[in-house]
């Protein structure tokens, strides 16, 4: 695995045996782009604290274009955090690399004075291929997406806390979390457009609808509390 902190944590490299995993973009990478398309979306960013605009929150959220801070790092995990500049949030993120996954723990701190909505989704863009394994019961399409095409989709709330992803390199990944503490997940699927990018995303959120939404809405913290969940990438090879 492959961190940048100052370009927003963005986990850059996430490779299984010589299979890299994540989407290398297009050569696009510019931080002080107005949207993350045009800023370069590739890797594995967090949301926070929406993902679609608002018209007061900016495209794609802050967390992917705020310099994070390294708390604690070893050559097994590391223990990020960065705070909101619109909104008075802290993300704190803690990365451990076991033998056989990544284990990616959250706590979201509302640091202001008044109530505030925990939304958080996590947007790992891992590198898609026509025909690859997708584990989504009655999803084939997904995984035959017509050239310069792109899809999203969310599942019902609650109904799945894993998604398999395997290409013909013969790599396989298990994405895991807890449907109780992010019960909203949305798949995202890019074969070519935006300008060439080939990805699929699976974003487990504390929230539905890509942004605090009252018809589904993340929970709400009072001043300094606190929200915790997590998140693993699980080698889901077939053991010979």
């Amino acid at each position: 695995m492959e961190i940048r902190p100052e370009r927003g944590g963005r986990i850059t490299s996430l490779r299984l045996d010589r299979d890299e995993l994540l989407d290398q973009g297009t050569g696009t990478d510019d931080p002080d782009a107005l949207g993350f398309v045009e800023a370069g979306a590739w890797g594995w960013d967090e949301m926070v604290p929406n993902v679609a605009a608002t018209d007061s929150l900016p495209d794609h959220g802050e967390a992917w274009r705020i310099p994070w801070s390294v708390v604690e790092s070893s050559g097994a995990s590391a223990l990020m955090r960065c705070s909101g500049r619109v909104l008075p949030w802290m993300l704190e993120r803690t990365i451990g690399l076991g033998p056989r996954a990544v284990s990616v723990s959250y706590r979201y701190t509302n640091q202001g004075a008044v109530q505030l909505a925990a939304y958080w989704c996590a947007h790992p863009l891992f590198r898609y291929e026509s025909g690859m394994e997708i584990g989504l019961p009655d999803r084939e399409e997904l995984a035959h997406l017509p050239e310069g095409s792109s899809m999203k989709v969310f599942l019902a709330p609650g109904s799945l806390d894993r998604v398999s992803l395997g290409w013909e390199s013969g790599a396989a990944v298990e994405v895991g979390w807890d449907p109780k503490l992010t019960p909203y997940v949305g798949v995202w699927v890019c074969n070519g457009d935006l300008g060439g990018y080939r990805q699929i995303a699976i974003e487990p959120a504390t929230g539905g609808n890509d942004r605090p939404d009252p018809a589904e809405p993340p929970p709400v913290l009072g001043p300094g509390e606190s929200l915790g969940w997590w998140l693993e990438v699980r080698d889901a090879r077939r053991q010979v």
